[in-house]
């Protein structure tokens, strides 16, 4: 049978209808999981092709998934963070969603204050359990939509749940089909994708939510949960762990529209940012992440890698107000005010992630940043290239530190062959020789520069606090 594609503009065919396979016993996949061992990416070179949505965004899963993983936030570091990611995503939509808890009265007051802003983006929803009675919750906060815990993996229906899967089928379309009768929008978690039997199961549950969604003129979404980190974002890699193909699979042989196709993952095994960005690729409109990656065991993908992945690929058309700087100050927020730890090489957020303290590297900045620095970090993040002095750094190192930290001017700044920098370097190199081995304080520097710089001091000493 066949239907034509308006998006390839091609006849295609019509794909077999996968039906429930309600095995007797559950399929966990020992050769790639043996739990005794590392697991194994498995190819069968099978290749499914790029289905890149006509719009793609980021959902914000930092007051669920991020939070479960820390201390409570309180209601003022919620909101605060709350408006901080509104005022990046600038009423653009790059940042469609974000999902808060139901549960506690914090968390309940947190949504209050957060719904009182009356920003259009991020929208806020909810995340509930696969139990009726929680609906309630949603219905009276005032939510359009919720997350429903649905886990589709064997290891969760038999191992954890004790169901067959017919039973996690039906179980799941009941509290579906309740949300539906509330008028709420269903995003149905498909916790665990990346272990699950994807024809036996996840296509044939995917294929009767689209049948509840025709029957009540309703969208019912569904984001597919990388939850161990096992997604495997590689050419002909076999599933339950190849992105492409699950994602190929919801689209096609069920129906998802891109729209309603969510990716969720986590960084077990380094590949949290890869596996989103192909999600997006192969016809996922939407990936979902937390703020400096914080989430369960290694954490959720990095909202703000998302970000420049986003960039990169589409670029800033329709999006010219995003407000990029704002990344710089919620790592600020959440690291100061909230002492979330974050590694200081952690990309675009760390305490040195464009700071370098090798001579040779410094030696290139100072003739042109350009050359060690990724793109205008000062501009994108409000960051300045940075060089930290260490026995490394070489007179070029002290001389870009001074030039940047005292903000002086291109046609004054000074040059490797200064007299007061050779001098603060004979200074820093005897530091060294004594048994030094941690960088040169900035307390240390400004006072360096005081005493063989003095006309320099006087005269820049104003910028540091500008």
């Amino acid at each position: 049978m066949l239907h034509y594609n308006k998006k390839t503009n091609l006849f295609e065919e019509e794909f077999y209808s996968y039906e429930l396979q309600d095995v007797a016993e559950p399929q966990l996949f020992r050769d790639m999981f043996p739990y005794d061992d590392v697991p194994k990416i498995i190819f069968n070179q099978r290749v499914v092709p790029m289905n890149v949505p006509e719009d793609i965004w980021i959902t914000d899963t930092t007051f669920r998934d991020g939070q479960q993983s820390l201390p409570p936030f309180t209601v003022e570091d919620i909101v605060h963070l709350y408006d901080l990611t509104h005022k990046l995503d600038n009423d653009t939509g790059l940042i469609k969603q974000t999902e808060f808890f139901l549960y506690t009265k914090k968390d309940r007051e947190a949504i209050e204050k957060c719904l009182s802003r009356g920003y259009k983006y991020p929208e806020i929803t909810g995340w509930i359990r696969a139990v009726e009675s929680d609906f309630k919750l949603v219905k009276e906060m005032g939510l359009k939509e919720t997350g429903i815990l649905t886990s589709v993996s064997d290891y969760h229906i038999f191992l954890k749940l004790k169901w067959t899967r017919k039973q996690a089928l039906e179980n799941y379309l009941k509290i579906v089909k309740a949300a539906l009768d509330n008028g709420i929008i269903p995003r149905c978690h498909f916790e665990d994708i990346t272990r699950a039997d994807i024809y036996g199961f996840v296509i044939p549950f995917a294929n009767e939510l689209m049948k509840l969604s025709q029957q009540y003129k309703m969208p019912v979404k569904i984001r597919a949960c990388d939850t161990m980190g096992y997604g495997i974002a590689l050419t002909g890699a076999a599933l339950p762990r190849n992105v492409h193909g699950i994602i190929y699979g919801l689209n096609k042989h069920a129906g998802v529209p891109s729209e309603w196709l969510e990716w969720h993952g986590h960084n077990d095994f380094y590949r949290g940012v890869t596996n989103a960005t192909h999600a997006w690729l192969y016809g996922a409109s939407a990936v979902n992440g937390a703020w400096l990656g914080i989430g369960e065991r290694t954490g959720n993908t990095p909202i703000e890698a998302m970000i420049f992945e986003y960039l990169s690929l589409r670029g800033r058309e329709g999006k010219e107000k995003i407000d990029t700087t704002v990344i710089t100050e919620i790592a600020e927020y959440m690291q100061k005010k909230m002492g979330i730890e974050v590694s200081n090489k952690q990309p675009f957020v760390g305490k040195n992630f464009n700071t370098t303290k090798a001579g040779i590297h410094a030696d290139g900045i100072l003739k042109n940043e350009e050359i060690y620095n990724i793109f205008d970090t000062k501009k994108f993040l409000n960051r300045p290239l940075k060089v930290e002095i260490t026995d490394k750094s070489g007179i070029a190192g002290i001389a870009y530190w001074i030039n940047s930290f005292f903000n002086i001017p291109d046609n004054e700044k000074l040059n490797k062959d200064n007299e007061g920098i050779k001098k603060i370097k004979e200074v820093v190199d005897k530091e060294y020789e004594n048994g030094r081995i941690i960088s040169m304080s900035e307390q240390e520097l400004i006072e360096l520069t005081k005493k063989f710089l003095p006309d320099i001091f006087q005269k820049y000493s104003k910028n540091i606090e500008e």
